[in-house]
């Protein structure tokens, strides 16, 4: 169903491409098997400072022309950095998507990170951790990944620290794009109303004369997991809570079936049993959730909510008993059935954003080396069992697995 070309150059740089004939936009964009887990130590914050470095001056460009060359045309260039990933894409029109790809291909390749521009960026990184830090449901998200991993890189903020942060120089970008750099380990990803050959005549261009970097990935693996409950007191005036743990890898075969018990747990939908549970029936918080956040090598689950403090423990119990209720009560047959067309569903409505299925195709070839179609996906979903969904409720969501992070108000 996703019907897409993919071609691998001598450097080991894959080009993939989508061709939808009905847009005229086009969504573009290098995904690179990079992010905030590679760091070293003295390297925290490193990769997501490179994404904005990226911006600011290359062999050829400096920043004023990178932040104008696809906005004159009316397009959009962007960038993010994950914990195993960093992107840089664009869309705009797709007459101009030459300019695109050229850009994209400068900006990655041949940034110079002056230093007069890091000095200027620091500020900025030091001023986003800010405002992170003022607004608790984001910034017990990033502690929580603490909570779970530790001094793992995966617990440590994509942002890195003040101390860290204050402390890069050009040299430090240089050094991590070299250690880090590996053209078998990064993708071209392209949706847009073009055809292959027109994408390939200019990845011919700009791709196939980049020099290949190989090398083998050194990750550090993730240690022993030992539940913890942390209650911290804030200048707040509402009780946010985290309640999850360590979940599957993303070559885990229960992947899947897992997403299909987050979905009806907490996912976005607004039947989710947790948003019936607790802000439908009892109208304690204004957000409740359940999210799962595979990697290459484990998973993180974790339920998010924000309520007064005096309600904090009557929504925890909440909580609770509909974890209980999944662990103890299989579905019936009409509400596994329900589940598994809602999240199929929800897929192929995702599908339908080009810019996100620019990013699937790059990514699932990263982690995958393949791209699974829908119908494949979907045979998965019809092939989930009631028993398989309970088994996973009792392996992950008990009490005696899931950690438990509180901010409450202070004085309270």
């Amino acid at each position: 169903m996703l019907d897409y070309h993919i071609h691998e150059y001598p450097n080991g740089i894959r080009l993939l491409h989508k061709q939808v004939p009905h847009t005229k936009i086009a969504h573009c964009g290098f995904l690179l098997d990079i992010g905030s887990r590679d760091e070293a130590p003295h390297q925290q914050g490193l990769a997501h400072f490179w994404e904005h470095m990226a911006f600011k001056g290359t062999e050829k460009r400096k920043s004023f022309h990178i932040l104008n060359r696809l906005e004159t045309v009316g397009g959009e260039l962007n960038a993010y950095t994950t914990k195993e990933k960093i992107c840089f894409y664009a869309a705009l029109l797709s007459t101009h998507f030459e300019r695109a790809f050229e850009l994209l291909t400068d900006l990655t390749f041949n940034s110079v990170f002056p230093g007069r521009e890091v000095e200027k960026e620091r500020g900025v990184i030091l001023e986003e951790m800010s405002m992170y830090q003022d607004a608790p449901e984001d910034a017990i998200v990033d502690d929580f990944d603490t909570v779970i991993f530790g001094d793992h890189p995966l617990g440590v903020n994509i942002l890195g620290t003040r101390e860290s942060v204050s402390r890069f120089q050009t040299a430090d970008f240089h050094a991590f794009l070299h250690e880090q750099m590996r053209t078998d380990r990064l993708v071209f990803s392209s949706v847009s109303n073009l055809s292959f050959e027109a994408v390939k005549r200019l990845a011919d261009k700009f791709l196939a004369p980049l020099p290949a970097r190989r090398g083998p990935r050194v990750r550090r693996p993730v240690g022993p997991y030992e539940r913890k409950t942390q209650v911290e007191a804030r200048p707040i005036s509402q009780a946010h809570c985290l309640v999850g743990g360590p979940a599957y890898s993303l070559n885990d075969p229960r992947r899947i079936p897992f997403f299909m018990l987050n979905n009806i747990l907490g996912g976005p939908g607004m039947n989710s049993r947790l948003n019936l549970a607790v802000r439908e029936k009892y109208g304690l918080v204004y957000t409740i959730d359940s999210t799962y956040s595979p990697y290459t090598d484990t998973g993180l689950f974790g339920i998010y909510f924000g309520t007064e403090g005096k309600q904090l423990a009557r929504t925890l119990g909440l909580v609770q008993k509909e974890l209980k209720l999944l662990r103890t009560t299989p579905l019936t047959t009409n509400q596994l059935h329900t589940a598994k067309h809602q999240l199929m569903g929800q897929l192929a409505m995702s599908e339908e954003s080009n810019s996100g299925l620019m990013q699937l195709l790059g990514k699932s070839t990263l982690d995958l080396g393949r791209v699974e179609p829908l119908s494949e996906i979907f045979q998965k979903i019809e092939g989930v069992t009631a028993a398989e969904l309970r088994d996973m409720a009792n392996e992950v969501l008990t009490d005696e697995h899931l950690s438990v992070l509180q901010y409450v108000p202070e004085g309270k």
